[in-house]
């Protein structure tokens, strides 16, 4: 038979056929090879079929044959078990916005079989989380490499929703101008830890309320701030991300609570036994609110008793918060 125009791409052809119909389930005879490469334009024959996938073994690629049944393609860049747990990912994840989710796991379909790829979309309606409205926190991650790699300072406007869910520029749209240095996943919220050059500390900004990033001809500043910063540490102390003074506060806690406050605080964290049933701890907190809605949280079962700052704090906080329901 006389080889067409499309001979010379006849193996790239039939690789990406065995790739997309193709599985550990799902099998192609050599008969039905040479039907899907015909309707392609492309001259076959089942015995230049089988020399084919024999030069693309010898490429690596793991074309495996199933007697009585055909052939598959066996193992890929990434296995069915390993593109559902990148699925669950960028579906639970709250900062990727539902048009980006769904952009994202097509993208991860093409890279199995079209009946494994079924099952990857079947997973995209497990869950109904609220997403991110931001589509832009997708790109500015991106920038945000881009300019620690470069050594490179950013601007950005900084914005928060109101009640009619437009966006509002903090502080009358006044540019910040900082120094990034890293990334910090919290509480499924992307955060900058950044250095401010006006106020000379570090601080942190959420990606998915910054707008309008733009890298800075300037090289970053802060940088000896940056090195005695610890920032697993800064993660471990702040709750939610919001900021407050740091201190060392002491719980007393019901025993069955251990295992909650060293989560929290890790295992290096000194559980101290006092009377039957409870024990007490000291840890580092940055107190905010949101440490003290923590606290309320746990119930009777964990109590603050220092500082009385903190103390007096608590009390506050349940004051105000019960004269909203009387």
């Amino acid at each position: 038979m006389a080889k067409g125009s499309n001979q010379k791409g006849k193996q790239l052809a039939l690789l990406n056929l065995l790739f997309y119909n193709s599985d550990e389930r799902h099998f192609l005879s050599g008969t039905q090879l040479v039907q899907m490469l015909r309707a392609r334009g492309i001259s076959a024959e089942r015995k230049s079929v089988y020399d084919d996938i024999e030069v693309l073994r010898g490429r690596g690629y793991d074309i495996q044959l199933e007697r009585g049944r055909g052939y598959f393609l066996g193992n890929r860049l990434f296995q069915l078990p390993e593109l559902k747990l990148l699925v669950d990912a960028v579906q639970s994840s709250k900062f990727i916005t539902a048009r980006k989710s769904a952009e994202l796991i097509g993208k991860l379909e093409k890279l199995t079989s079209r009946a494994q790829a079924s099952g990857l979309q079947r997973q995209v309606f497990v869950t109904g989380r609220v997403k991110s409205m931001n589509e832009s926190v997708y790109y500015s991650i991106d920038a945000i490499h881009e300019a620690i790699s470069e050594n490179r300072q950013i601007t950005f406007c900084y914005f928060r929703y109101n009640v009619r869910r437009e966006k509002e520029l903090r502080h009358n749209g006044r540019l910040y101008r900082v120094s990034p240095y890293a990334l910090l996943r919290s509480d499924e919220n992307y955060y900058l830890i950044a250095y401010d050059s006006r106020s000379k500390e570090i601080r942190h900004y959420r990606v998915d309320k910054m707008t309008g990033i733009d890298l800075d001809e300037r090289e970053r500043e802060g940088m000896e701030a940056y090195r005695s910063f610890d920032l697993a540490r800064y993660a471990q102390l702040q709750f939610g991300m919001f900021r407050g003074p740091e201190q060392t506060v002491t719980l007393r806690c019901r025993d069955e609570m251990a295992d909650v406050i060293i989560d929290r605080f890790g295992k290096e964290v000194s559980l101290v036994p006092e009377e039957e049933g409870w024990f007490t701890c000291n840890v580092p907190v940055m107190v905010s609110p949101q440490f003290y809605g923590w606290l309320f949280g746990l119930g009777s079962g964990v109590q603050v008793t220092a500082p009385q700052s903190v103390v007096d704090g608590m009390r506050r906080q349940l004051a105000e918060v019960g004269a909203g329901y009387r």
